[in-house]
């Protein structure tokens, strides 16, 4: 396990949608594929993921095989964490979610998400 591991507290532009999550800063990755690109946020795994408030205000998008599962709030419209779906049991957050992270110091690796196989439903 990682020195780096720590408990962050999360939440939407709005404050509607709160989180906890314990993740690794250093594992931040950018994603290319289609939706990502256009979020253009880092995102952090973290298998301790547990939402505080706002279930209510939380909005799914599902797309192409709809295996991934992309939560915002639906109030502000800020991607706060999704579902991959390379490992749907996997959450990542939105690193501009995290209080006391700035998203655009972290390095990024790259996760190649537009090379997955597109599958017409």
């Amino acid at each position: 396990m990682s020195d780096n591991i720590q408990s962050y507290q999360g939440s939407c532009h709005c404050g509607q949608v709160t989180f906890t999550a314990t993740l690794d800063l250093a594992t931040a990755v950018r994603c290319n594929c289609s939706i990502c690109r256009r979020k253009g946020t880092p995102m952090i795994a973290t298998e301790s993921f547990q939402l505080t408030s706002g279930e209510d205000s939380l909005s799914r998008y599902q797309f192409n095989t709809k295996a991934a599962k992309h939560y915002f709030c639906n109030n502000c419209g800020i991607y706060t964490h999704h579902n991959p779906r390379s490992n749907p049991a996997l959450t990542r957050v939105n690193a501009g979610c995290l209080e006391g992270v700035d998203p655009l110091t972290l390095e990024c690796g790259l996760v190649d998400g537009a090379s997955f196989t597109v599958v017409d439903l």
